[in-house]
């Protein structure tokens, strides 16, 4: 598609866009939306930038073993979201929560199965006179709601939604490096769980994604309508592939590792390390191994360093084609991962380090270095990204605005945020993080006096009040 088709292409009518998304009772159900007829001109830009499986094992957040100077600069123009929580720890249903401001079951996997109406974020700022690309992990399956965006999303491979097991060697391009074909899951037929390939960027899915998001930024540029320019990179995520450069840029021997590599005490069986990792080569029986723990650390920073130099990039064409003071940019890992606490690798719990992750909102009008501990969720991040952009959120969207937060950081606009996994439900609260599954098994975690996590309080005497507490605000949310 032509620039000069792209910037001419009409908004279509109310009626059309309700045919479109395929809710026919749409405009009566979600009052909220705000439609235009004709593009808004002097709206911002949108740079929405998920990463996925990224913990806050970055500068930015204290983390300084971990090289990230470019999402770092990005948070030194913007707002650093201390205590961000997803709302599920696991890809699919945390993006589709995110893209649709609902707090889903753990169990959705696309949008059509929510069980109430709804509008996406593309859908959403595309009819408010915005052009939408995705490009990259997105939505976790790139055929969910495809019609939502100006153009067919795109992506380097059919990873995700193809005939074959998407990690499967070598389907979709994921390794490398010929040698990795020798060290295969025997179980699975996965390759091995981290390669450091000695390739340019490029050669792995998330070169190739930042390569066609700066080519579409420059097209982008010269439209006549804001855009909604979505860019999702994989890494961090499992197999840790990642050019041998940013291998390089760290010595194994320094690199700390967990020093509560042990099970919580008093940890109800519900709560589980997710078993991702062993479907890959090169783990075997290793998960206690500490060389295990120090090469698995190495391979995660790799990755960190190789996804932020690709952001980096998108970054600074954003500042070159003189675009980055009109835009919005809004960074967020997906969920969080456990990198060797309590031997856990993953997320699919409901610990901290499974569900606190990353988020970063620079913005027009307030790019000035910033910080807040202010509990938010990322259900959040759909209204506030209207608030910036002048459109009305729809009635369905269960977070708030955070846009009080980037010029007030020691605003409370929460006293507690939510998430799920399995039949467990969580609550996080200033001091406390519980969790309750409908067998009666709890969990709870005074992060005052046990950052770590250690001991499971839930049954202590001295704790009921607290428990009592806090299962009342589960229940708030029913």
């Amino acid at each position: 598609m032509s620039d000069k088709r792209e910037a001419g292409a009409p908004t279509i009518s109310r009626r059309r866009f309700l045919r479109f998304l395929g809710v026919g009772a749409l405009a009566a159900a979600l009052p909220g939306i705000a439609l235009s007829e004709s593009p808004a001109k002097k709206r911002p830009n949108v740079l929405f930038i998920p990463v996925d499986d990224l913990r806050p094992q970055l500068g930015c957040y204290g983390h300084k073993q971990t090289l990230s100077p470019n999402i770092d600069r990005l948070a030194s123009e913007g707002t650093v979201f201390r205590r961000a929580y997803c709302n599920v720890p696991v890809c699919m249903a945390s993006r589709v929560g995110t893209l649709t401001g609902i707090r889903p079951d753990p169990d959705v996997t696309l949008c059509s199965q929510l069980k109430q109406d709804y509008v996406t974020l593309p859908a959403l700022f595309r009819e408010n006179g915005y052009y939408a690309i995705s490009n990259g992990k997105i939505f976790h399956h790139m055929n969910d709601r495809q019609e939502d965006w100006s153009e067919p999303p795109w992506r380097s491979e059919e990873i995700y939604h193809g005939d074959k097991d998407w990690a499967g060697y070598n389907h979709y391009k994921l390794w490398q490096d010929e040698d990795s074909a020798k060290y295969l899951n025997p179980q699975t037929k996965r390759g091995p769980y981290f390669e450091r390939a000695d390739v340019p960027d490029n050669a792995y899915q998330d070169g190739k994604v930042a390569d066609r998001t700066i080519a579409d930024l420059r097209r982008l540029a010269k439209m006549d309508r804001p855009f909604f320019l979505a860019c999702g990179f994989w890494r961090p995520h499992l197999p840790f592939n990642a050019p041998k450069k940013y291998w390089d840029l760290y010595d194994r021997e320094k690199i700390e590792i967990a020093d509560n590599r042990f099970a919580p005490k008093n940890l109800p069986a519900n709560c589980k390390s997710s078993g991702e990792i062993k479907g890959y080569g090169k783990v075997e029986n290793r998960l206690a191994d500490e060389d295990f723990h120090r090469e698995a650390r190495h391979a995660y920073y790799a990755c960190v360093s190789y996804v932020d130099a690709q952001i980096g990039r998108v970054l600074d064409e954003l500042e070159r084609l003189g675009l980055a003071d009109d835009t919005i940019v809004v960074l967020w890992g997906d969920h969080g991962w456990n990198l060797g606490e309590h031997n856990f690798w993953g997320k699919h719990n409901t610990l901290d380090n499974s569900l606190h992750a990353p988020l970063i909102v620079r913005a027009p009008g307030h790019r000035r270095k910033n910080a807040t501990d202010s509990l938010v969720e990322f259900v959040d991040i759909y209204p506030t990204l209207c608030d910036l952009a002048g459109i009305a959120a729809p009635k369905h969207a269960q977070g708030v605005s955070l846009v009080p937060l980037l010029d007030d950081p020691k605003r409370t606009p929460k006293k507690a945020v939510y998430s799920r996994w399995g039949s467990g439900r969580a609550v996080k609260t200033d001091r406390y993080l519980y969790t309750e599954w409908t067998d009666g098994r709890r969990m709870l975690f005074d992060h005052r006096t046990d950052p770590d996590e250690n001991v499971n309080i839930a049954d202590d005497p001295k704790s009921a009040p607290i428990v009592a507490e806090h299962s009342r605000l589960l229940k708030a949310v029913e």
